[in-house]
């Protein structure tokens, strides 16, 4: 036992040293997990803010719009009018008021909702003074006012107002609008979901806003007292966004602990909300990190949990050793441990042969002695003995030098050497390995080390099918809330704009352009809102006998149109004689336009589309007969890297405004529910190829002979 007592402590005392070093790089890395932290916190906090910056955007944008048509000539029942279609289009606008030069009301509105609310409610003081601030303002700027307390929103009611700009005798004045602006702040409640989350909302003066946490909202009110001073952090952070400064903040646990943010530090994101270059409002969110905590506490046990299972195993098959050493005198002994050795090294060679993982095994000159079953089916019979580019005769040189040279490392190393998720090309084109070059220690003639060859292929596949059924997922919920949240908005904000295209005359005026713009581009909106409905609609293909050529003559004429204007040549040959596809006719329509479009889309001018057609061999007799349909141009071509995303929904490489990204995911869903099969080969600069291979239909007795 005293033998046993010093590399016993030895032992102890290197676990510990392995522990402690663990735990010592675990909090060396911890600033780098909290910096990670406040970046994902901030990206977070952009993309609610987002939509709420372009919302207070197209408010500013709306009263600019308003004081335009106030400046132009024209009677009060028309600028009535015209103030009455925007007060209704836009569901947060509760009432307008018109000042003159002077200060005196000349126009005051009311929309349909709030016509039963007392007047006070509708036409707060602050209305009529926010418009006579803006008497003295610049053109174009917009003045907030406080919040105006004691309205029906709590606090959310706010008057934006600004000046008109006329040369007219009498024109001028200002416009003031009275705003709810709870919807347009919504969407930061997004970034409160998390428990750990606290939001703060200052307003255009500096105040805290409803939306605000309320602990933080205190803690605000108490900054100017001796309590503040509890909270440096806080004080910091409100006069960075009172700067209309954005970025991140750490604070430490006992300000979090004093905020309500639990006993762990926290992380402030920060960021303004402008309206065309004006810092307005600002918003920040305070996280705590005990998750990280949490996370890092659970780490370090585990750690200590395996040192303490590692040293009890050590120290059991230690004091085997050493028994089994003083009961190994006899032959009898010898002996069943040479009968067991042999079985294990049977044992062995079967779990190898029965493992779908390839194993090779090479002697010190690198020749092949053996392999296991997973290789033996996919290398030529004469593998063994040859060296590995005999054994790989198709792969390029270049993935069988990167072998040699990883099985000469791990043998000149003593160690294994790995390669992860590399595009070998042994067997195909397509291949990806996990590569392992094991030495073996004890290794005799035959075998001094094993190459290991872990197969991806299937995973990739499995992977890549899974991530683009949560993508669908996510496209189907939203593109049901796209539909019904923004499609009627649309609708009122269109023909509003058409009302008032007409009210001006048509483009010519000088106003018309932009009214024509806004139709133009509501009308764009509206298409991707019904591709998305498309996408996420998509019900399983009810299929009938669609003879391909005469769906192709239906299309060719758009088709030709558009070729033409985009200066491309566009041809087609499909066999009048081809099977009859088991098709739903307008999906199959809509699957050729949109690879059709696709392609003319990616030539230049003078480059060429071609849509051909042709019965596919089936392998098995029992398979179902398909036709192989091609789309080819000769392109700008996809980057190799691109190839795997062209049918994710979203997914595009034309320039931002030119797609959506859905076209090739509506095709692939449309063809997979036909029960085909959609593939794309594409080289850059060369052109791309999309085949589709389609079923083809059941024909009966009487129409096969009538054929």
């Amino acid at each position: 036992m005293h033998r046993l007592l010093a590399p016993l402590i030895l032992l102890l005392v290197a676990l510990a040293s392995v522990a402690g070093g663990a735990v010592w790089f675990i909090q060396r890395d911890r600033q780098a997990l909290v910096e990670q932290f406040g970046r994902d916190r901030q990206a977070q906090l952009d993309e609610a803010a987002s939509g709420v910056a372009r919302s207070l955007e197209d408010l500013g944008d709306n009263l600019r719009f308003a004081s335009e048509l106030l400046a132009q000539p024209g009677s009060t029942g028309d600028h009535h009018n015209e103030l009455r279609a925007l007060l209704e289009a836009v569901g947060q606008y509760r009432a307008i008021a018109v000042l003159g030069p002077e200060g005196d009301e000349r126009l005051f509105l009311v929309d349909h909702k709030s016509r039963h609310l007392p007047r006070d409610a509708v036409h707060p003081p602050a209305l009529v003074d926010t418009a006579r601030q803006a008497l003295t303002a610049p053109v174009g700027h917009v003045i907030p006012s406080h919040p105006i307390e004691g309205a029906a929103s709590s606090g959310w009611m706010r008057v934006f107002a600004t000046r008109i700009d006329s040369d007219e005798p009498g024109g001028g004045g200002a416009v003031a609008i009275l705003v709810d602006t709870e919807p347009v702040f919504a969407p930061l409640r997004m970034v409160t979901v998390d428990g750990n989350t606290r939001l703060l909302l200052l307003g255009a003066h500096g105040t805290p806003a409803p939306m605000s946490d309320p602990a933080l909202a205190s803690w605000h009110g108490r900054l100017g007292e001796p309590a503040g001073t509890l909270v440096p952090g806080l004080r910091t952070l409100v006069a960075r966004m009172r700067a209309g400064a954005s970025g991140t903040l750490r604070l430490n646990e006992a300000e979090a602990q004093r905020l309500g943010l639990g006993q762990s530090d926290a992380v402030a994101t920060f960021r303004p909300l402008r309206m065309r270059g004006e810092a307005s409002w600002s918003v920040a969110t305070l996280s705590s990190t005990n998750a990280l905590r949490s996370h890092e506490r659970t780490l370090v046990l585990r750690l200590s949990l395996a040192a303490l299972l590692i040293a009890v195993f050590l120290v059991a098959f230690g004091t085997y050793v050493v028994l089994a050493n003083r009961r190994a005198v006899a032959l009898r002994e010898s002996l069943r441990h040479a009968a067991r050795f042999a079985h294990l090294h049977e044992k062995t060679q079967k779990i190898l042969d029965h493992i779908p993982t390839g194993i090779l095994a090479l002697n010190h000159e690198g020749r092949i002695s053996a392999v296991n079953q997973a290789l033996r089916t996919r290398l030529p019979a004469t593998a063994v003995g040859s060296t590995l580019p005999e054994a790989f005769p198709t792969a390029p040189s270049a993935a069988v030098q990167r072998l040699g040279a990883l099985v000469l490392s791990a043998r000149d190393k003593g160690a294994v050497r790995s390669l992860h998720g590399e595009p070998l090309s042994l067997f195909n084109e397509k291949d990806q390995f996990n590569v392992h070059a094991v030495p073996l220690e004890h290794g005799d003639g035959e075998a001094s080390t094993l190459l290991v060859l872990e197969d991806l292929s299937n995973v990739r596949m499995l992977e890549d099918q899974l991530l683009r059924a949560e993508k669908l997922a996510t496209v189907g919920v939203l593109a049901a809330g796209v539909a019904h949240e923004i499609g009627t908005p649309l609708g009122i904000i269109r023909g509003h704009a058409e009302y008032m295209l007409q009210k001006v005359g048509g483009v010519e005026h000088p106003q018309g352009r932009g009214l024509s713009a806004i139709v133009t581009q509501i009308d764009r909106v509206s298409r991707i809102i019904r591709q998305l409905l498309d996408l996420s609609r998509l019900q399983p293909a009810r299929a009938g006998v669609v003879p391909l050529a005469p769906v192709v003559r239906g299309l060719q004429e758009l088709l030709d149109v558009e070729a033409e204007r985009r200066h491309v040549h566009f041809e087609w040959d499909v066999p009048e004689r081809l099977p009859c596809l088991a098709a739903d006719a307008d999906q199959l329509q809509q699957v050729l336009l949109n690879l059709a479009l696709n392609a003319c889309d990616a030539c230049t001018a003078g480059g060429h589309v071609r849509l051909s057609a042709r019965v596919c061999a089936a392998g098995d007799a029992q398979a179902v007969e398909l036709v192989e349909i091609r789309v080819q141009d000769d392109g700008r071509g996809i980057a190799p890297e691109h190839l795997h995303q062209v049918f994710d929904p979203f997914f595009t490489t034309k320039k931002r405004g030119q797609g959506t990204g859905l076209g090739l995911s509506v095709v692939a869903q449309v063809v997979r529910n036909h029960g085909g099969q959609v593939g794309v080969d594409s080289e850059p600069g060369r052109g791309t190829v999309v085949t589709l291979r389609w079923p083809v239909a059941a024909v009966s007795w009487e129409e096969r002979h009538a054929v």
